[in-house]
This record gives C-alpha cells, sequence and structure tokens, in this order.
C-alpha cells in the first residue's frame, strides 16, 4: 500500500513540474485571464496593460458586414480607450459592466469561452471568445460577438 501511495505521489509531483494541469486547473487559468484581461482590463477597469498582458497581439475582434469580415485588432481597441481615458469629460463609472462567463470549454491547449456583458440589467453583448495555451501562459487570440439592442 505504502509503495502505490509512494507511485502515485511521485506521478502527481511530476505531472505538476511538467505542466500536466487537470482540465479543471486550465479551466481555473482561463478564468483569471477572462477576469483580469477581459472584463477588468477591457471594461470595468479600463486597464489596458492587463488587456496587453491577457491578449495575443495579434488578437482581434471579428464580425460579419454583409459577405465581408472586419477585424478590430487589439492595438486599435486599447489606443480608443487610452484616447477615451484622457477625455476631461470622461467618466469610468459609466463604463462599468456587469460580466458573467456562461461557459468554459477547454481541450488541451485550446479553450472556448462564452461570455455575457450586461448594463443596468440588460443583456447588452454576448461575447465568444478563443484562448490558445503558450509558453508563458493562456492568451485570448480571437473574439466574436452578438450586440443585443
Amino acid at each position: 500500500m505504502k509503495k502505490i501511495i509512494g507511485v502515485i505521489l511521485v506521478m502527481l509531483l511530476t505531472a505538476q513540474l511538467f505542466g500536466f494541469n487537470s482540465k479543471a486547473d486550465e479551466e481555473k487559468e482561463v478564468t483569471k485571464v477572462i477576469t483580469a484581461c477581459y472584463f477588468n482590463g477591457a471594461f470595468n477597469d479600463l486597464d489596458t496593460e492587463a488587456m496587453r498582458n491577457g491578449f495575443h497581439p495579434d488578437f482581434a475582434i471579428f464580425s460579419a458586414k454583409g459577405n465581408e469580415i472586419n477585424k478590430y485588432p487589439i492595438d486599435t481597441w486599447i489606443k480608443g480607450i487610452e484616447r477615451g481615458k484622457k477625455d476631461p469629460n470622461f467618466d469610468k463609472s459609466k463604463v462599468k459592466m456587469d460580466c458573467k462567463i456562461v461557459s468554459i470549454d477547454v481541450t488541451s491547449g485550446c479553450a472556448a469561452v462564452k461570455v455575457e456583458i450586461s448594463k443596468d440589467s440588460k443583456l447588452v453583448y454576448t461575447d465568444y471568445l478563443s484562448l490558445l495555451k503558450f509558453e508563458n501562459g493562456w492568451k485570448i487570440v480571437a473574439k466574436v460577438y452578438h450586440g443585443h439592442k
């Protein structure tokens, strides 16, 4: 019995040392990135440094216009936030949103996250975020969304 427990402990330590995380561990890591870099970075705190940390530099928001795809790069989004914060009439309280993760699906180093963004108890956006796991952790790489009216 002691031998079996010892083998299990060695296996667990080896898995931890080599970065083999359970699906639940990966979901927690994805949740941290979404919360810090998306909910608080892009929305509630407008923390563009957090955005730079959690979004891949090639990230873009993709939307459809007719039969065309519009692409809104992360650099353009960050510059817009920074410009808006410099406006003397800027009121941070007006950009506060209620953000919630509806679902997370992780398969190895890929994740898809469905998010709902609300303001004053009214659903504003349903976002679908794609993430990839890199050597330095999970990064948000793409977004498609639906704007509710």
